[in-house]
């Protein structure tokens, strides 16, 4: 009389069949496929089959997450509570990674919010135009400064905790972790004690990782300003003597800090202080069309979650600061500009402007982060790379949409007959 297995017996089979079938499955996948479907005849075998795999899976599971630890310590870092930790570019090389290119016009343009999800370890992106970028925000720095960093109160301990919190995640987790050919944290002892600093491997540069009595929030926002290629608006939520629930539908939010250098025709110093609503106050159609949708979705982000989307406009003789106009037209100018004619306009100086937006929120402070990189492509890039007839329509799309006074808000009128005759030529 035959014998039957014991469960250590038939345990170890079936992990026998599984490291056999791992191994040889594409080259004998019939005869594999066969072996699997004899193994699961058997009830008994089923079970324990079933406890295997079971296993197996605990101990991948285990195994990544190992690995994961393991390849984070390789660069060192400080955690942010709340905060996701970016996947790792070991070798990332800035000085040949292609700038990100958006073409986000569509042939009849809607004002909507239009967001997608963002992968947290996309927050940030670098490319070969970093050390170039680095040098002309610098540039912008000493020349306009009260217009590119500011807040709205130095002294309110929710702002400067709000700031405390987005400088430590860049300068402490997401730089060192996200980009370590860039940037290294180095472990440092002063008369204080411990403390870590950020080295910009690129600028050869050495910054404080978090904000502490010796790093005003003014000083860490500058730092922010110096360091990444992102302009980044911070708002809290109003408090509310009845309602401090952040998440209820009549709360609104309010620019309280930001460090900009590329302000898309308007002086952010101007929007400072003010609410959501009225920052968009001079976009057309905003308060009819988007105004409660973006109120609402601003109170119901979860920490956690990460957005984004993306705009365009049109920038003739304009430069990348354009805090004093030159991209957006409102009720209030009294200077007319000048139609441009066709085929007298200025190629070299005119280009298609996209702004690639993310949105996230601060887990400890709350507050919402708006980041904004802004990326120029010479309108010869367009018409030469096939999208010059899209972009001509989407030109007309501009009066043919939702809202038709954006035709003239993006000052269509001034650049949109010259701009069509080139593409189509």
């Amino acid at each position: 009389m035959e014998q039957s297995e014991s469960h250590v017996e038939i345990a170890k089979r079936l992990i026998e069949t599984f490291r056999s079938l791992a191994v040889n499955f594409p080259e004998h996948a019939q005869s594999n496929i066969d072996l699997l479907k004899k193994t699961l005849a058997s009830p008994q075998k089923s079970q324990i089959l079933i406890s295997v795999l079971i296993g197996f899976a605990l101990l991948f599971q285990v195994f990544l997450k190992f690995r994961q630890v393991r390849t984070h310590k390789r660069s060192r870092f400080l955690e942010s509570p709340g905060f996701p930790l970016p996947e790792i570019l070991d070798d990332f090389n800035w000085a040949t990674q292609e700038p990100l290119q958006l073409r986000p016009f569509k042939p009849k343009y809607h004002l909507t919010m239009a967001l997608e999800s963002l992968n947290p370890s996309e927050l940030i992106l670098m490319d070969k135009t970093y050390k170039e970028r680095m040098q002309y925000r610098r540039k912008i720095l000493k020349e306009h400064r009260e217009t590119v960093i500011a807040m709205f109160d130095e002294s309110d301990p929710r702002i400067i905790a709000a700031v405390k919190e987005l400088y430590r995640y860049i300068m402490s987790t997401y730089l060192p972790v996200r980009y370590p050919t860039m940037f290294r944290l180095h472990e440092t002892a002063f008369e204080t004690g411990k403390a870590y600093m950020l080295e910009n491997l690129v600028l050869n540069e050495l910054y404080p990782s978090e904000v502490t009595e010796l790093t005003s929030p003014m000083r860490a926002l500058e730092i922010l300003y110096k360091t990444i290629d992102e302009d980044y608006l911070i708002l809290l939520p109003e408090k509310s003597n009845d309602d401090d629930d952040i998440s209820a539908a009549n709360v609104k939010y309010r620019l309280v800090a930001y460090e900009t250098c590329y302000p898309a025709g308007f002086n952010p110093r101007e929007k400072l202080g003010k609410l959501l609503a009225d920052i968009h106050g001079p976009v057309p159609g905003y308060q009819e069309k988007l105004e409660k949708s973006m109120d609402r979705h601003f109170a119901n982000i979860e920490v956690g979650k990460y957005v984004k989307r993306a705009n365009w406009s049109m920038s003739t003789n304009t430069e990348l600061f354009a805090a004093f106009g030159g991209l957006h037209s409102s009720a209030n100018e009294t200077k007319v500009e000048d139609k441009i004619k066709e085929g007298t306009l200025d190629v070299d100086s005119t280009f298609l402007r996209c702004e690639r937006q993310t949105l996230h929120r601060l887990p400890t402070s709350r507050a919402i982060v708006f980041g904004f990189h802004t990326y120029t492509y010479p309108i010869k890039q367009i018409k030469e790379e096939g999208s010059g007839q899209d972009l001509a329509t989407a030109i007309d799309g501009l009066k043919e949409g939702s809202v038709p006074k954006i035709y003239g808000y993006k000052r269509g009128a001034v650049w949109g007959d010259a701009v069509k005759a080139y593409l189509r030529s």
